[in-house]
C-alpha cells in the first residue's frame, strides 16, 4: 500500500504553483529551453508558455527570462526568484511527506510508503533532456 498526495499553492483562489510548473522550471534549469522542458513532460510548448505566464501573473514576479530565437535558436533561464520558489517548494514537499507519514502511522498503527503524486511523462519528439547524462525525471 502507498499513500499518495498532491499539493499546490494558490493566491486569491487561483492556482499559482504546483508540480506542473515546477517540472517545467526544473526542465528549463537543466536544458536552458522551455520548449525542451515542455516536450519532455509531454506538454505543448504553447501550453507551457501559458502555464508559466499564468503563474507569473498570479505570483506577481517572473519565473523565467526568455531570449527570442534566431539563427542560434532561443533560450530560457529560471530567474533568481523562480529558483528560490523551486527550492522552497522542494523543501515543503519533503517536510509534508514526513508529516503525512507520521500521521498515517499514528492513525493506522503502521508505516506506509508515502509518495508525491507524479505526473505521467510523455515524450514528444523522442528527445530526452539530460543533465550530465542524467534524465530530467
Amino acid at each position: 500500500m502507498k499513500l499518495i498526495y498532491k499539493i499546490w499553492l494558490e493566491n486569491k483562489g487561483v492556482r499559482s504553483f504546483g508540480e506542473g510548473p515546477y517540472r517545467l522550471l526544473k526542465g528549463v534549469e537543466l536544458t536552458g529551453s522551455l520548449w525542451e522542458a515542455a516536450a519532455y513532460i509531454g506538454m505543448a510548448y504553447s501550453k507551457a508558455r501559458r502555464v508559466i505566464a499564468s503563474c507569473e501573473h498570479s505570483l506577481g514576479f517572473g519565473l523565467t527570462l526568455r531570449k527570442k530565437g534566431g539563427a542560434s535558436g532561443g533560450s530560457s533561464e529560471v530567474t533568481a526568484k523562480g529558483t528560490e520558489l523551486m527550492r522552497t517548494y522542494e523543501a515543503l514537499r519533503t517536510e509534508i511527506e514526513d508529516v503525512i507519514g507520521e500521521a498515517y502511522k499514528k492513525h493506522f498503527g503502521r508505516s506506509v510508503q508515502v509518495q508525491f503524486y507524479k505526473m505521467i511523462t510523455r515524450k514528444r519528439g523522442g528527445k530526452e533532456p539530460k543533465d550530465e547524462g542524467r534524465p530530467l525525471r
